[in-house]
C-alpha cells in the first residue's frame, strides 16, 4: 500500500470525546497511515544505522479515562519495545505533526546520554538547522526552534531532572500543504532523521 498524506479528519480525531471513541477512531483513521509510514521508514533507518530498526505504534493500553492528546509511531533497534532506548518518532496533535529523534524519561542512562550530548553541544548545533525544534515533555505541544533555545540549559535540564525529557526534530503545521503528498511527507520525514541520525549516534558512545 501507499502512504496518500494526512487528511484534516486526521487532526479532527483530537476532538472525539470520550476514550473508547476517540480511540476507535485512531485505530481506524490514523494507525492504518502510521503502518505504512513506518514501515517504509524502518527500512530506511535500518539500511541508515546497520541494524535492524524495528516499528512500534503507541497503543495507550495504560489509559482508562481521559483520551490521548497525541497517537505515535516510534522505531527503534528494540522489537520488544522503544520507551527504554533512542527512537525515531512520528505523530500528530490535533494542530501539527511532530518528527522526532526521542530520548523520554523512562531512558535507563539518561544522565549518561545527556552529558555526552553536553560534552558535544556545539557539534550537535554546527549540524542541525536552526529552524528543528526541541521539545522537553512528549505530552506537550511546546517546543522551541533551535535559533532561540538556550540548549546548555536544555540538555542540563534533561540530564538532571527525572521527568525531563529531550526530543529534536520537525514540527509540520497541520494545514501545511507538505501533509497531503505521501511521498512528500515520506521524504521529509527521511530528510529529519537523517538530519539527525549523528546525534543518535552520539547516545551509543
Amino acid at each position: 500500500m501507499r502512504f496518500e498524506g494526512f487528511s484534516q479528519q486526521d487532526f479532527e480525531t483530537f476532538h472525539i470525546d470520550g476514550l473508547d471513541e476517540r480511540m476507535a477512531a485512531i485505530r481506524e483513521r490514523i494507525q492504518p497511515k502510521f503502518r505504512i509510514i513506518g514501515e517504509t521508514l524502518a527500512t530506511d533507518l535500518t539500511a541508515l544505522a546497520g541494524n535492524d530498526m524495528f516499528l512500534h505504534i503507541a497503543k495507550h493500553a495504560r489509559r482508562t479515562k481521559n483520551p490521548p492528546d497525541s497517537t505515535w509511531l516510534a522505531i527503534c533497534h528494540d522489537n520488544r519495545g522503544y520507551k527504554k532506548h533512542p527512537h525515531f518518532q512520528v505523530g500528530l496533535f490535533d494542530d501539527h505533526v511532530f518528527i522526532w529523534l526521542a530520548y523520554i524519561y523512562e531512558l535507563p542512562n539518561k544522565k549518561a546520554v545527556a552529558q555526552t550530548f553536553l560534552d558535544n553541544v556545539e557539534t550537535i548545533r554546527a549540524k542541525v538547522p536552526d529552524d528543528y525544534v526541541v521539545s522537553l515533555d512528549h505530552t506537550k505541544k511546546d517546543a522551541e526552534t533551535l535559533k532561540v533555545l538556550d540548549l546548555q540549559h536544555a540538555l542540563e535540564r534533561f540530564r538532571d531532572v527525572k521527568k525531563a525529557e529531550f526530543l529534536i526534530g520537525r514540527h509540520v503545521a497541520a494545514n501545511d500543504p507538505v501533509l497531503r503528498d505521501g511521498d512528500a511527507f515520506l521524504n521529509l520525514a527521511n530528510d529529519t532523521f537523517k538530519t539527525v541520525f549523528p546525534i543518535y549516534k552520539l547516545s551509543f558512545v
